[in-house]
């Protein structure tokens, strides 16, 4: 019987001793580590994956009710652990990957040993002490435009996201969302715009380091910001890039910030 690792096509790769874990955005797939990957296969023993719902033939491994939140994603991650022995990795996601990560590193504190958030968020709705960066009616017509005509909603939502004028980037996003069943890709945004993880943040025990792109139409400089006034132990860089996919669009930025935060580790190993 495959395992979930399997099903997930699960990959490991690198030679280190320490376990790294590259936990992917919406709309994405493992494949969105294409620029990080030789720097983390140098140094790391690297295990990736496909969400549930993303990726070729992602819609097999969806279950609605299991991945109607975070937390059916977070139990994925931890069998996933389990299966590859990953006990007290470094978990690096990107966007909602992220916040997989840290329902997983809150239900078990010996997994995961330091979260690093690339353009992560606990809440996307602002609220009257939180600018989260949305308000209910633009989620709305979000949602709208997904269930009208997925395809049209993609071509104006993808470059958005991306926030450079790169083609080959837009063009390599829309092949990984258009991976998503629709109805799949319309039901993980709304369990993600409507998720609130900020009361779950102050239970994590790992260290975590943010990074945060300076303009990213999904996550305000803010909500870094907040992230790390509420986490017992944080660090943050925000890095001088546009566009909520830094990882895919200026990983050379993303690397340097790597070196620093994540060598010293890599050499304690």
């Amino acid at each position: 019987m495959a395992t979930k690792f399997d099903r997930l096509h699960g990959r490991i790769s690198g030679r280190g001793k320490t376990t790294v874990v590259l936990g992917h955005g919406f709309g994405c797939d493992q494949t969105a580590w294409a620029g990080l990957l030789p720097w983390f296969e140098s140094r790391f023993r690297v295990v990736m994956f496909d969400f549930a719902g993303c990726g070729p033939d992602g819609e097999a491994n969806y279950d609605p009710l299991r991945h109607g939140s975070l937390f059916g994603h977070a139990d994925d991650l931890l069998e996933i652990l389990d299966e590859v022995g990953a006990e007290n990795c470094i978990y690096v996601g990107h966007s909602v990957g992220s916040m997989i990560g840290v329902a997983a590193s809150v239900a078990n504190h010996r997994t995961i040993s330091k979260i690093v958030m690339i353009a992560g968020s606990p809440c996307y709705l602002n609220h009257e002490d939180y600018q989260g960066g949305f308000e209910q009616a633009e989620l709305n017509g979000l949602y709208d435009g997904m269930a009208t005509n997925f395809q049209a909603w993609a071509a104006g939502f993808v470059p958005l996201v991306v926030g450079v004028p790169d083609h080959e980037v837009v063009d390599e996003f829309c092949r990984m969302l258009f991976q998503m069943r629709p109805d799949i890709a319309l039901a993980m945004a709304r369990m993600i715009f409507q998720s609130d993880m900020r009361v779950v943040l102050p239970r994590l025990e790992c260290p975590v380091h943010l990074l945060q792109p300076l303009k990213d139409m999904a996550v305000p400089v803010a909500v870094a910001n907040w992230m790390k006034s509420r986490i017992g132990d944080a660090t943050l860089d925000v890095i001088p890039t546009e566009g909520h996919v830094p990882h895919i669009t200026a990983p050379a930025a993303i690397i340097d910030v790597l070196e620093r935060r994540l060598t010293p580790l890599f050499e304690a190993a």
